[in-house]
Parts: C-alpha cells; structure tokens; sequence
C-alpha cells in the first residue's frame, strides 16, 4: 500500500530546497552517503523515482531494523553500511524529524535538524548541533578523497548551549 502513495500523490510531492544540489555534490565528490528513513522499501523508491533522484547504495528502512527512530539501530546500521563505525568516524545526519534527531545523537553522531517537517521549537527540543531551516543553507565546500568533508552551514538557527 505505501508504495502506491508516490504514485497517487506524486504531484504533490515537495523537494527540500537544496536536497538536489546537495547529493550531487556528494556524489561527483564520491562522498559515502545513505538514506535511514522510518520509510518502507517500496515508499522511500517510489518517492526517489517521483523526483527522479538518485538511489543511494545504502538505504536502512523500517524493515532494516526492529525498533525505529528513536531508537538509534537505524543509524548505527547506516554507519555500519557505510564502513565508518568507530569514535574516529564522524558522521553527519540530516534529520527532520525529532526522533530522527534523537535516533542519529543515540548513535554517536553529529546531527544537523532541519525546520522542514516540523516547527523549530520541536526541532530544537531534539537537541541537535545545528539546525538551519532547509539544505538550501548547507554547501558542500570541500571532500579529500571522499573520506574527510568539510561542509559550511549558513543562515543557522542559535541551539542553546552550542556554538
């Protein structure tokens, strides 16, 4: 059933302003990324296939895992799959929703909330590092041989108690 939404409400479907631009940089750079959506199979290709962008070579969905967001076994199998396990890796998500964000800080990573699907207020009450209001505000500025990424966030929401 899920994957028949993307097709009966494609039209209807919403880009987050600099999403595009943002994994076509990762990907010339050949920077590792993933998709972990609390999303079937069917639903997160079929909407991937609506917008025509590009599938990662690592998806963690619902059927990934037994517990979803909050829980962090989504992304701790997201950094398995893209071999950066460990306190040496850092690992960036990209999170609009405040399990999500509560999930990715779970598991030991750097999180960047997005004020897209959600009000600010509930973003910031996940406690992420940043938040900005869409990818738009995020550049990818520089990537040493896929491994180190060095990215500028711009026009940033102050979270209390970060810098």
């Amino acid at each position: 059933m899920e994957g028949l939404l993307p097709k009966l409400h494609g039209a209807d479907a919403v880009e987050i302003p600099g999403a595009r631009a943002l994994l076509e940089e990762l990907i010339a750079r050949n920077v590792p990324w993933a998709i972990v959506t609390s999303g079937t199979v069917p639903l997160v290709t079929g909407w991937l296939d609506v917008l025509k962008l590009p599938a990662p070579e690592h998806l963690v969905t619902a059927e990934s895992v037994t517990d979803g967001k909050p829980d962090p076994a989504c992304y701790v199998l997201g950094r398995s799959r893209l071999a950066l396990e460990g306190a040496d890796k850092q690992v960036l998500v990209l999170e609009d929703s405040p399990a999500g964000i509560r999930a990715g800080k779970a598991a030991g990573c750097k999180v960047l909330g997005l004020v897209t699907s959600h009000t600010a207020e509930q973003v910031l009450s996940a406690e992420p590092d940043w938040v900005v209001r869409d990818l738009a505000s995020v550049r990818l500025v520089r990537a040493d041989d896929g491994s180190r990424v060095t990215l500028e966030f711009r026009n940033g929401l102050v979270v209390p108690g970060k810098v």
